[in-house]
């Protein structure tokens, strides 16, 4: 493409990511239904369902978000545009195991931080390895060169205090 041809949006991004995207946006719609149950479902024992307002928009919406329990917190990845809308300490309604409790959300931007939480996220549940696309070093850790970039774009992980 020349420097005046406009470049499609999302086209940066690898196949694989944009594959990922638009297949969340279709699986998360059944999902915010069977979360928004008022029982403890299957589902619930990885997935929670987030109440947020649009910034911009002003909207309130529902994301699905996958959790870890670490101790008296939660841990979630938050690769998506969700965690936006998220006002760092500030109280935030959340549906987890079927109950309605809130949540003051920790946005973790260290490396090091970051490099340890996933770790152990993926150690409790391999699948968190499969929707955060940063390679690992053969000595376990992730590739400092890819988690920078992706904290540059917005990758955190959020620690919710319940």
């Amino acid at each position: 493409m020349t420097a005046t041809t406009p470049v499609p949006a999302g086209a940066h991004k690898p196949l694989r990511l944009r594959f990922l995207r638009w297949m969340m946006r279709i699986v998360n719609v059944p999902m915010r239904l069977l979360l928004s149950l008022p029982i403890p479902t299957p589902l619930g024992n990885r997935l929670m369902l987030v109440y947020l307002i649009g910034r911009k928009s002003g909207c309130s919406y529902r994301q699905p978000v996958s959790y870890v329990r670490n101790g008296d917190t939660l841990l979630t990845p938050g690769g998506g545009r969700w965690k936006f809308n998220l006002v760092e300490g500030h109280p935030t309604h959340i549906r987890l195991r079927g109950r309605d409790i809130t949540a003051r959300p920790e946005l973790i931007r260290d490396p090091e931080q970051i490099d340890h939480l996933l770790a152990l996220m993926t150690k409790t549940n391999p699948a968190v390895a499969r929707f955060v696309p940063i390679p690992r070093r053969p000595d376990g850790h992730l590739d400092p060169d890819r988690l920078h970039t992706a904290i540059h774009y917005g990758f955190r992980i959020v620690r919710w205090h319940l």
